[in-house]
């Protein structure tokens, strides 16, 4: 590296991927940086900037120097091998300017941390690493230890598993050549075992989600399912909420497509072809895609179906692979399951297909059959995928006349679904509000007490939206009421 590759690095002043000291008594802060490059995009600490004038005045290396950089670098963990370049300053004889580059993270890996504490850059600023990023990386690196899936489930034994349900499934991979034929008459416990559904011949919570029968102790096995007239959520005329497994909750969702979509047919050949107005084959693999990936240890939060006029949501507690945006989903990628056992057990069993094809899939059946193709969206820790209806199903109103009309519930306003979240409107402002704000105008002080049940279920609920939505572990983020929720707080205090 030459003086002019130092010129070329700092042109453009401090950003992202570049961090500027004046001298090496500043190297404990630029450590805590070079932290953050490790576990956002990489970046250049360089020594011997001035910052702001981005005058090059270098320092004297000696020795010591050397010895004191190398003994700050042993803060990082895990242990990482950096190249450190000593620059030649031309018109300061005697001092050199210190470089080093600290590669970019790479999803899956450990992160990094300096003096038992995880940074990471927003934009150009180092900041503390939330703690729910640093937990979510660390899972990703160690599944085997820390994922929700592997763990002990709570209060489910072998007998609680549906037997049936399983063998019905294993028929089915056998068909598919996905499975042995043995498997079919081996005992119940062995093939528990082989599909790593068992801890110590205990069922984990992969088994819990997939066949057990007892979902009493876990509210995240839940579906919420609504037909709303028109195109908001003012006034439905269907609304479940369902319990069960993987198996009961697919089943429970498929009906509900059935129930509240059109059905047309055409004559080929002497067979009458029928189909859905939107793909049966895209609404199911979508569905499956949620159960199967979305973020379970998150129990307060459920997948939920919305049927309206003109579309079709299903939105899904979790969040895309960093690998993968709304747009790139589209395109050929390969896998990144969320809980790679539930995935690994509905592959061998055919509920799943090839791991990454599933965007593909749900495209293709909509091509067939001349449907415009859904969109991924992120909003409030859902991932969702909206269909859009052919548009004469919406304006001939087909499906409301199946129903009687004592069956269609009407709300005039929005009511909030929990105590918690009406305490926290009615003491919200209308402004946005960081979450201590939040905490003291509701007089709570367990900051984890009141995310979970007053922060997450209003936004589930949609009555509070985030100031970064697309970031929610962003530094600065705050809250503020939505519109339905102010007008029911206006209504209200009325």
């Amino acid at each position: 590296m030459t003086i002019e590759d130092i010129k070329q690095l700092i042109s453009k002043d401090e950003h992202r991927e570049l961090e500027l000291k004046k001298t090496t008594g500043e190297l404990k802060d630029g450590m805590h940086t070079a932290c953050a490059f490790l576990n956002t995009d990489g970046g250049w600490l360089i020594i011997g900037i001035a910052p702001g004038s981005l005058k090059i005045l270098g320092q004297e290396v000696t020795d010591n120097t050397q010895r004191e950089i190398a003994q700050y670098l042993t803060g990082i963990e895990p242990a990482i091998d950096v190249k450190v370049e000593y620059v030649d300053v031309p018109d300061r004889p005697g001092c050199r300017v210190i470089a080093m580059y600290f590669g970019a993270f790479v999803w899956g890996q450990q992160p990094y941390t300096y003096d038992s504490r995880p940074y990471y850059k927003v934009e150009s600023t180092t900041k503390l690493m939330p703690r729910e990023m640093f937990e979510e990386r660390i899972r990703a690196n160690k599944p085997q230890y820390y994922a929700w899936e592997r763990q002990k489930a709570d209060r489910v034994a072998i007998g609680d598993l549906n037997e049936e349900r399983m063998r019905g499934a294993i028929r089915l991979g056998v068909e598919r050549g996905r499975m042995m034929a043995s498997t079919i008459t081996e005992p119940f416990e062995k093939v528990l075992d082989k599909l790593q559904l068992l801890n110590d011949g205990v069922p984990n919570n992969a088994a819990a989600t997939l066949f057990s029968t007892n979902i009493y102790e876990y509210p995240q096995f839940r579906l919420r399912m609504a037909r709303f007239r028109g195109t908001d959520k003012n006034e439905f005329i269907d609304n479940q909420r369902i319990e069960g497994n993987f198996f009961d909750l697919l089943d429970a969702g498929m009906a509900f497509f059935f129930k509240h979509l059109s059905l047309s047919g055409k004559i080929v050949g002497f067979v009458r072809e029928e189909y859905l107005e939107i793909p049966a084959e895209a609404l199911r693999e979508t569905l499956v895609n949620a159960l199967c990936h979305r973020q379970y240890e998150k129990y307060n939060l459920t997948i939920g179906i919305a049927i309206y006029d003109d579309r079709i949501e299903i939105e899904n507690p979790g969040i895309l692979p960093p690998q993968l945006t709304p747009e790139t989903i589209k395109q050929p990628h390969i896998s990144y399951p969320y809980n790679p056992i539930i995935a690994n057990v509905l592959f061998k069993t055919t509920f799943l297909e090839n791991w990454g094809s599933g965007a593909g899939r749900i495209i293709d059946a909509c091509k067939r059959q001349n449907i415009e193709e859904p969109t991924w969206s992120t909003q409030g820790g859902f991932v969702i995928v909206t269909f859009k209806r052919p548009s004469k199903d919406a304006n001939m109103n087909q499906v409301e006349t199946k129903y009687d009309p004592s069956t269609i519930q009407v709300r005039s306003k929005y009511d909030p679904s929990t105590i918690q979240i009406q305490t926290l409107i009615e003491f919200m402002s209308n402004d946005y509000m960081t979450m201590r704000e939040m905490m003291d105008a509701c007089g709570m002080k367990s900051r984890m007490r009141f995310r979970d049940n007053y922060v997450t279920p209003a936004l589930e609920d949609r009555a509070v939206e985030r100031k970064y939505p697309d970031q929610p572990n962003h530094p600065k983020q705050q809250y503020r009421l939505t519109k339905k929720a102010k007008a029911w707080k206006q209504i209200n205090n009325k």
